[in-house]
């Protein structure tokens, strides 16, 4: 994958306010690439710790790590189901909100 690409997705997720979320394919949108979503996936897979790659889920509201529910939690964003409850009220548009 472009370390370009990688930068570009790590830098768009450090915006993402605390108490918010976005999903890969609005951010895969934002980077120029909308049909991208999984390279998305893949970079939040091996990003860097100051990346709040919890704040980044499926575009259906639903948690692709379960393991980041907690994070969310305490943030004051409530999870059950491994879904976001209020998902459309808490998304985070890079596109409108940048």
């Amino acid at each position: 994958m472009n370390e370009i690409f990688k930068q570009q997705v790590w830098e768009i997720t450090k915006l993402v306010p605390k108490g918010r979320v976005t999903s890969y394919g609005a951010i895969a949108k934002a980077v120029g690439f909308p049909n991208h979503s999984r390279h998305v996936g893949k970079a939040m897979g091996g990003c860097p710790k100051d990346v709040p790659a919890h704040r980044v889920i499926s575009s259906s509201g639903t948690l692709s790590v379960p393991e980041f529910q907690s994070r969310l939690e305490a943030e004051g964003i409530t999870v059950e189901n491994f879904r976001v409850k209020n998902f459309k009220n808490l998304f985070w548009n890079p596109l409108e909100e940048l």
